[in-house]
């Protein structure tokens, strides 16, 4: 199966979750002449559709695609669809929880969630598209030394822990990005006839 990403911490969690079930992953990082999809559609869904069906196409082979946002209430929702790119153009995560975390100073009102959409393609077209969604709210500072993105700065609705205070493998189970790949499994197992 392809994976089109090049995002090497999103490659290293996909394979774990999809580690029990023996499945082969591949990524852009593998084909290093795999074009980059320009994410340009209006919502995480269009997104991992498009990149979806343009990976299906290069790598000919079934693909997954995947975009997250987060929605943070203060914020009017944003970053939503922007959040890799939060800080500007060739950002870095500590860029993009830097800029959160200057956003919210002051901010009593700190709900927040992450949603991931997943898409599933191949050479016909787009197959499924599902998603995971979690609650929590935005810390005052960061908190924890695992996982990436905004992981140290998004606190788990009754956890009382941010994603970056969990280990990976419970990460891993409560993650949106988890919650949408066990939404989409059964699709996969059954195109892999597995």
């Amino acid at each position: 199966m392809f994976f089109s990403s090049r995002n090497p911490d999103k490659v290293r969690e996909l394979r774990e979750i999809l580690l029990p079930y023996r499945i082969a992953l591949h990524s852009m990082r593998d084909f290093m002449d795999c074009p980059e999809t320009v994410e340009d559609r209006d919502s995480i869904y269009g997104n991992a559709i498009k990149k979806a069906i343009e990976g299906a196409n290069f790598a000919g082979m079934p693909a997954l695609a995947d975009d997250t946002g987060l929605f943070i209430s203060a914020l009017g929702g944003n970053p939503g669809i922007f959040s890799a790119r939060w800080a500007g153009e060739g950002c870095s995560y500590r860029d993009n929880r830097e800029k959160i975390l200057s956003q919210m100073q002051g901010q009593e009102q700190r709900e927040a969630y992450f949603e991931t959409a997943v898409a599933l393609a191949d050479h016909s077209g787009l197959i499924s598209v599902v998603s995971g969604k979690v609650r929590g709210s935005i810390t005052e500072s960061e908190r924890g030394e695992s996982g990436f993105g905004y992981d140290s700065i998004f606190e788990l609705e009754g956890l009382g822990k941010t994603y970056a205070e969990l280990n990976d493998e419970l990460k891993n189970r409560l993650s949106h990005r988890a919650l949408a790949m066990q939404a989409i499994l059964p699709m996969i197992k059954r195109i892999l006839n597995i």
